[in-house]
């Protein structure tokens, strides 16, 4: 029989505050900005709102309605589809744990340099410092260059977090942590955008970030970017959010809990987006510089970009230093709360599996992660995080969103599906999400693959050496769907799932 003491949220508050805290992660301060700014401006808010509608929405709906229904994190949902499609699961639940590894280190920076602001110890050359004296950047992925220690104690502080969150369950753990988390972030972020514009300057900045340049929404490439965007940012087919509404009480609203979602990270994006530019533009005119020449793209806006218009900003040295502790603590949260979600995952595929307790699986996972982390925390780690981000993306999330997508829109289809979010549904879907889970966003997804697949083999990525490109770009990507057909293949342990139960309740099209 199914297990009757299955976790439950114990409100739908914290229930969103916990997918939003998935879906805010680091990427929103620096991602979608800086998409925008490349994709014609505010014209990229087109594509991008479209996107959300045709992608964001559906696939969140599919993924809540799916692990609500099978009562089951992603294996056990996908077993439950038929024991063939079990490796998807895995294979789903491989990502987060290989992010984890890196993220957790990121996250690490951002406790450091929440440090460092209370005496701007980055000094007058942030760039140098952060590259040099911080990160002690090696030579190339193979020059480890050695530990960098204070990184290696942040990264110990993010899995002690990871792990003392996680291990007390959904109700006790994870929706305790996010709703704090989730509300404090949105609070930090109102007063730093709030900052931002108020300073002088901060329409130059802002012109570069919402200009809309409409010549550019012909270019079928910005509209690959904006679902791109959407589909990273709200962290689908990596069994978070599988997992998450398999914890949900059974009369529970799916649509609107997945627009919520969709439309509160979406929010966050947005609002990093006019806190980012503001501020940068005041540093631009400040400095008497144009934009470009203060606009880092990637972790360079959060640790380079922003420490320097942090010492900058028109007010007393105290203030400066108040300003740089808000902005690095929200960081801190918004990583926080996304690696408890990556952790969650990947725990309650296991749990749903195997005979194990919450707190060994949990322990497990933790341990593991930090030694990889660890690896990141040396003068290699840009190196190594930069190789395996690229291929985890490319060839791991959106590979599987154009799986899940195929298997869930076919195999168990799009009419269980709606039949399933529109049972206690104050808002019901109809022909909208056949249209989008069946042909639109395979389409995308499928083109982004290829594409990413052709830039691959017209030359190494980033021009780092074949041995790095192979031994941790492609060994990596090959070696989680390897590991999860390993883990679908072995037998199920836990003694509240029944295989042949399993098999029964096999949803056909």
């Amino acid at each position: 029989m199914e297990n009757l003491e299955r976790d439950q949220w114990k409100s739908r508050a914290g229930f969103i505050f916990s997918t939003v805290g998935a879906a805010v992660g680091l990427g929103n301060f620096w991602r979608f900005p800086f998409m925008a700014y490349k994709n014609g401006g505010g014209a990229f808010l087109i594509p991008y709102f479209f996107a959300l509608l045709t992608a964001g929405v559906p696939l969140m709906i599919m993924e809540f309605s799916f692990g609500h229904r099978m009562k089951g994190g992603a294996t056990l949902s996908f077993a439950k589809l038929g024991r063939k499609w079990e490796f998807i699961g895995w294979w789903q639940t491989m990502v987060p744990l290989i992010v984890m590894c890196y993220y957790s280190t990121i996250i690490a920076w951002s406790l450091n340099y929440l440090i460092f602001s209370f005496t701007q110890a980055w000094g007058a050359d942030p760039n140098a410092f952060f590259g040099g004296k911080f990160l002690g950047v090696s030579s190339g992925p193979w020059d480890l260059g050695g530990f960098r220690w204070t990184i290696a104690l942040g990264v110990i502080v993010v899995w002690l977090l990871n792990y003392f969150i996680t291990k007390n369950g959904i109700s006790g753990g994870i929706e305790k942590a996010c709703r704090i988390m989730t509300p404090l972030l949105a609070v930090l972020m109102v007063i730093i955008t709030i900052r931002g514009l108020t300073l002088p300057g901060a329409t130059y900045g802002l012109n570069w970030f919402l200009k809309p340049d409409f010549s550019k929404i012909m270019d079928p490439q910005v509209w690959i970017a904006a679902y791109g965007q959407v589909f990273f940012s709200t962290t689908l087919a990596v069994g978070v959010m599988i997992a998450y509404a398999s914890y949900l009480p059974e009369k529970s609203d799916i649509v609107n809990n997945s627009f919520i979602t969709v439309f509160s990270n979406s929010s966050f994006d947005f609002l990093a987006g006019l806190a980012v530019f503001s501020i940068l533009g005041y540093a631009a005119v400040a400095s008497n510089v144009l934009f470009d020449k203060v606009a880092a793209n990637g972790a360079g806006v959060a640790f380079v970009a922003f420490p320097k218009a942090i010492s900058m900003l028109p007010m007393p040295k105290i203030l400066q230093n108040i300003f740089g502790i808000m902005f690095f603590f929200s960081l801190f949260i918004a990583g926080i709360s996304s690696s408890i979600s990556m952790l969650e995952s990947f725990a309650t595929a296991a749990l749903d599996k195997y005979d194990i307790s919450r707190e060994e699986i949990i322990k497990r996972i933790s341990i593991g992660g930090f030694i990889g982390s660890m690896f990141i925390a040396t003068g290699a780690g840009v190196h190594i995080l930069d190789i395996v981000d690229h291929f985890v993306s490319s060839y791991g999330i959106a590979l599987l969103g154009l799986i899940e997508a195929i298997v869930l829109g076919y195999v168990y289809g799009t009419g269980k599906i709606k039949e399933h979010a529109n049972l206690y549904s104050d808002f019901k879907i109809g022909w909208w999400l056949d249209y989008c889970v069946k042909y639109l966003t395979p389409l995308m997804l499928g083109y982004m693959f290829i594409q990413n697949l052709i830039n691959e083999f017209k030359a190494p990525y980033a021009g780092y050496p074949m041995s790095a490109i192979i031994g941790l770009g492609w060994t990596v990507a090959v070696g989680m769907l390897l590991v999860a057909l390993y883990l679908s293949g072995r037998p199920w342990t836990n003694p509240h799932i029944s295989l042949d139960r399993i098999e029964d309740r096999a949803v056909s099209k």
